[in-house]
C-alpha cells in the first residue's frame, strides 16, 4: 500500500556486494546520507561531489546486487535514488523492494531525492503512473524546463535547460507540487513533504556523459533524443548555471533534516 503524506500547502523556500561508505574528512560530525545505484560502474556523481563538500559522508548501495536498504532513516541525513537503464515497471523483485522501501523516507518525513528512475519509483510509490511518452518520444540530452510559481520560491535561478536520459515520464501523484514543468514530457520536478523528484540529470559530470553517450549511443537515434555532438556543445552553454542551481537545491533539501536529528549528529 503507497504511503501518501498530507499535502502541505505552506511553501518554505531553501536555506560492490556490500554498501560503500565514502567518507570526507571533515564529516566527523554529520550523518551520512543514503546512495542507491543501480549498475555496477554507476556513481553518485555531482551530487555526491556536493554532498561531500557539505560534509557528508557517502553509504552506497546498490539493491540490485544484494545490498540491504535501512529499515529506518535514523541514522542518515537523508536519501537519494539515481537512474538507470530499467524501468520502474520492471517486474524485477529489486525494482518493487525499491519502490516499497521509498515508505520510509515519507513515513519518517526525512529528506528524498529520486533523480530520474528515482523520481519515477517516488511516483510509483504515490500512486502514480510511470509510462513512455504517447508518441514514443525521448528526452536524451539537453531540454527547456520551466519552474513553477512554487519552484522558483522554493528554490531560485534555474537552469533554462537541464540535461536528461531518459524513454518514460510520470504523472504528478495526488497531493504533490509541481516544481518544474516541461514540453514532452510535463512533470520534470515535484515535492511532496520532505521528498523531492527530478526528471533530468543535474548529477551528471563531464566523464559521465562521456561514458553515456558512448556506451549508450544506440540510444541517441530514438525519436526526440539529440545527436552526441550537441550534448557537449549544449553542455558549455548550460552546464554552469545547472551547476550552481544543484549545489543550492542541494543545501535546502539537506535543510529539511528535522533539527534533532541534526542536533544528536553534532553531539
Amino acid at each position: 500500500m503507497s504511503f501518501r503524506p498530507d499535502q502541505i500547502k505552506v511553501v518554505l523556500p531553501f536555506s560492490g556486494a556490500r554498501p560503500t561508505v565514502v567518507t570526507p574528512k571533515n564529516a566527523a560530525c554529520l550523518l551520512p546520507v543514503l546512495i542507491v545505484l543501480h549498475q555496477e560502474a554507476s556513481t553518485p556523481g555531482r551530487v555526491g561531489n556536493v554532498l561531500r563538500v557539505l560534509g557528508h559522508p557517502l553509504d552506497i548501495r546498490r539493491p540490485r546486487f544484494g545490498d540491504p536498504l535501512p529499515e529506518t532513516l535514523d541514522q542518515h541525513a537523508g536519501a537519494v535514488i539515481f537512474g538507470g537503464p530499467m524501468s520502474a515497471n520492471d517486474p524485477d523483485d529489486y525494482v518493487r523492494r525499491e519502490i516499497d522501501w521509498i515508505e520510509v523516507p515519507l513515513r519518517e518525513q526525512r529528506p528524498y531525492l529520486g533523480i530520474c528512475l528515482g523520481a519515477q519509483l517516488l511516483a510509483k510509490q504515490l500512486g502514480a503512473q510511470v509510462a513512455p511518452h504517447p508518441q514514443g518520444r525521448t528526452q536524451i540530452g539537453y531540454y527547456p524546463i520551466r519552474p513553477t510559481v512554487a519552484g522558483r520560491a522554493l528554490c531560485p535561478n534555474w537552469p533554462d535547460q537541464v540535461y536528461h536520459w531518459h524513454r518514460e515520464g510520470f504523472e504528478l501523484p495526488a497531493g504533490a507540487e509541481l516544481l518544474a514543468e516541461g514540453d514532452d514530457f510535463p512533470v520534470q520536478a515535484l515535492r511532496s513533504g520532505h521528498a523531492f523528484g527530478l526528471q533530468f540529470h543535474p548529477d551528471v559530470t563531464y566523464a559521465m556523459m562521456h561514458r553515456w553517450t558512448t556506451r549508450g549511443c544506440e540510444r541517441l537515434d530514438a525519436p526526440g533524443a539529440r545527436p552526441r555532438h550537441l550534448h557537449f556543445a549544449d553542455r558549455a552553454v548550460h552546464d554552469v548555471a545547472e551547476r550552481a542551481w544543484l549545489k543550492r537545491f542541494i543545501e535546502g533539501w539537506l535543510a529539511r533534516m528535522p533539527r534533532a536529528i541534526v542536533s544528536e549528529a553534532a553531539e
